[in-house]
């Protein structure tokens, strides 16, 4: 693993100290860790709806049911 050295002013030190306690977290590593994957995830979830909404607003609506999704995951 790399590390990175970051610079907190006192008070957000002492916010990241107490998430760490109280939410069970190893270590403040762990659980810039949590955020960062959680941020990836938020990310991911509003690319996914862009792209959805793009797809709504082309072409002629169809009606997707679990036979289109199957017939999808197997092309």
């Amino acid at each position: 693993m790399s590390t990175i050295n970051i610079s907190l002013p006192e008070s957000m030190k002492a916010f990241v100290e107490e998430q760490v306690t109280q939410g069970g977290y190893g270590s403040v590593s762990e659980y810039l860790q949590e955020l960062i994957t959680q941020d990836k995830k938020r990310q991911m979830r509003e690319y996914i709806e862009k792209l959805l909404i793009a797809g709504l607003e082309t072409g002629e609506a169809i009606e997707v049911n679990d036979q289109w999704w199957q017939q999808k995951h197997t092309h």
